[in-house]
């Protein structure tokens, strides 16, 4: 068996955020990235998708994102810029390496791969994030549905839906995002149980993330007094708010039923769907620590400030709310992979 000082668990922004202050501290960590590219989950988001922090907000440590800093990048130009950074770290990394388990022996780790390698590791960094694993959630007659159901992780494009009857479910950016896309093609209903929170993209003539840095909001450590990650108000330059006040689309209160292709609605109307879109976040995708018993009943995991509650060496980066509210963004994940990496440095070097 391989044995090495640090694995990280991820090759996305997260884990790259990890290994560069890793590396900063001396150690040497390998990172293993399920898929075929150290990306994370960025290259699987929908094409439209577009970062509401503008560029010179949305770096990783060590490296701009370069260009324009006042623009928007979109979700092909994040995966170039972290796919940029992993060739720039000079990090051992390794992909198409799945971790199926981690368990503990005595003060170290041993990891199991998918593809049957085990690993030994005297510490451990989870960085699959808080975005892996799309919450699918239970609502009255889904499973009867005979129409199409996706998770928001699935959507790409919209011309498959044209001139469709389409429900987004959710009130969150990704839900209102994808149905005004949808709504150019097809006649779209946003459905979910709250209204739709707004916050504007330029308060007071500067972006948001300027007042959230000169402030300090952005790195507060108000994650510990956050049970379950907070519902965000989306993040609007009024163009989305212009348009479900058009009703392109409209939103609606959550739908009661679903029987075969019909969708009762609350007062007891009744309509055929085509297709329904699940805009309804995601779960940490951390199955891979259920041999350690480092997570609570829900899968999420046992720490404060991404330090294990339950594993000296086991840390968490790239989680919501992991300790501010920018914990899971590329502008914040930094602060925290660096804490991460100074607790091991300082364990490690005393072992």
């Amino acid at each position: 068996m391989e044995h090495v000082d640090v694995v990280v668990i991820g090759g996305g922004q997260s884990g790259l955020a990890a290994a560069h202050s890793l590396l900063s501290e001396g150690l040497r960590p390998v990172v293993l990235e399920a898929s075929e590219q150290a990306a994370g989950s960025w290259p699987r988001y929908y094409e439209s998708l577009t970062l509401f922090s503008p560029a010179r907000y949305s770096s990783l440590p060590g490296l701009p994102f370069g260009g324009d800093p006042d623009r928007y990048p979109h979700r092909d130009e994040v995966v170039a810029y972290l796919l940029r950074y992993a060739e720039r770290l000079d990090a051992d990394i390794r992909t198409r390496q799945r971790v199926a388990a981690v368990r503990a022996v005595g003060e170290s780790f041993e990891l199991d791969l998918a593809d049957g390698q085990q690993l030994g590791a005297r510490a451990v960094v989870t960085a699959t994030g808080g975005f892996g694993r799309p919450h699918r959630p239970t609502l009255a007659g889904l499973d009867t549905f005979t129409g199409t159901v996706l998770h928001v992780s699935e959507y790409r494009t919209p011309e498959p839906y044209a001139r469709q009857r389409v429900l987004v479910v959710g009130a969150g950016n990704s839900a209102v995002q994808v149905a005004a896309e949808l709504a150019h093609v097809a006649r779209v209903s946003l459905a979910s149980r709250n209204p739709v929170r707004w916050f504007p993209q330029m308060p007071l003539g500067r972006d948001l993330h300027f007042w959230l840095t000169v402030t300090g909001l952005d790195s507060a450590p108000l994650g510990r007094f956050q049970r379950r990650p907070a519902t965000m108000a989306l993040i609007d330059d009024g163009r989305y708010r212009a348009a479900l006040a058009a009703g392109r689309p409209d939103r609606r209160p959550m739908f009661t039923s679903i029987d075969g292709p019909t969708v009762t609605w609350a007062g007891g109307a009744k309509e055929e769907v085509d297709a329904i879109i699940l805009a309804t976040g995601y779960l940490p995708d951390l199955g891979h620590l259920a041999p350690l018993g480092a997570l609570d009943e829900d899968g999420r995991p046992r720490h404060r400030d991404g330090a294990s509650l339950t594993h000296a060496g086991l840390e968490h980066v790239g989680l919501e709310w992991q300790r501010s509210l920018s914990s899971a963004s590329l502008r914040g994940v930094g602060r925290d992979a660096r804490r991460a990496a100074r607790r091991l440095a300082r364990r490690l070097r005393r072992s």
